[in-house]
């Protein structure tokens, strides 16, 4: 199960980085194309758009960011933020999905009950 925690731990840091890269890729995108237009007030909606929809994607990527770091590290907490967050990704079909099942089967093991230290 030690393995398990591991590639759960890479996992979620790798989902969730894929979430703030296309967090930021959106608020460039959207507010870039404000700017390209050279209209003030198109500037200012696609910013504040851009701003908006970036933003709901970085808050929603953080916590699987953070409990896969904790996950790598052996922390007793990240097991619960793991739990949150794969309950979650059960809605993100397809892959979000299996991510989901995945973290639940191995947060929910006797073994990495025991596995995880407090910290």
């Amino acid at each position: 199960m030690d393995q398990h925690v591991t590639i759960l731990g890479a996992i979620h840091i790798a989902w969730s980085a894929m979430g703030i890269v296309t967090a930021l890729i959106i608020f460039t995108a959207v507010a870039g194309g404000g700017f390209l237009s050279g209209d003030i007030e198109v500037m200012a909606i696609t910013t504040t758009i851009g701003s908006a929809v970036g933003l709901l994607l970085l808050i929603i990527s953080l916590p699987g960011l953070i409990a896969g770091v904790g996950l790598i590290k052996r922390r007793s907490w990240a097991r619960i933020l793991a739990l949150v967050v794969g309950f979650l990704n059960l809605t993100s079909v397809p892959f979000g999905t299996i991510l989901g099942i995945y973290t639940i089967w191995v947060c929910l093991s006797e073994e990495t009950k025991r596995l995880l230290v407090s910290g």
